[in-house]
């Protein structure tokens, strides 16, 4: 148990409960992506590439509308369009016209970027279990994925899901 709130949170985090949980998301995420963006560089896959990858190739069908892929992706919905063109260039991602909507369009994973994106998933897997779930306990985990979905599914019900 904590005998100083100082301590409990440490220097420079909010001292009340709600402000520090908000504070330590912003904080991890400043701190993780980084290590994030750094194992991938050394693979040549920028962090926004794999980002893309990895949601078209779960998508059904293994592609998805530009604008669906904007909703899902955690890449920034303003740089999504630019990340697949830089995907269509190196031949991992492809766009195809939708038939039913001549104003939109599909972006689907070729067969280069699966194999590309299975080739980078254990990277980033290390990395993530290193620079994150290294300092959590399973149960901390569990704890944090839950609450963080329930932000989620409230927040952008359209989104990660």
């Amino acid at each position: 148990m904590c005998v100083s709130t100082y301590r409990c949170y440490g220097p420079g985090v909010p001292r009340d409960p709600d402000t520090a949980a908000w504070a330590g998301v912003l904080r991890a995420h400043a701190a993780v992506v980084p290590q994030l963006e750094r194992a991938l560089a050394r693979i040549g896959l920028p962090l926004t590439w794999y980002d893309v990858l990895l949601v078209v190739n779960a998508a059904p069908r293994r592609m998805l509308t530009m604008s669906e892929l904007g909703r899902r992706a955690v890449v920034s919905r303003e740089r999504v369009s630019r990340v697949v063109t830089e995907l269509v260039r190196e031949g991992l991602v492809e766009r195809l016209a939708n038939p039913d909507d001549g104003r939109s369009s599909y972006a689907a994973i070729t067969p280069a970027g699966r194999r590309r994106l299975r080739a980078a998933a254990p990277v980033y897997l290390a990395a993530v279990d290193e620079h994150f779930l290294h300092h959590l306990s399973a149960r901390e985990a569990d704890t944090i994925a839950r609450a963080l979905g329930r932000v989620v599914a409230e927040e952008d019900p359209g989104g990660l899901g």
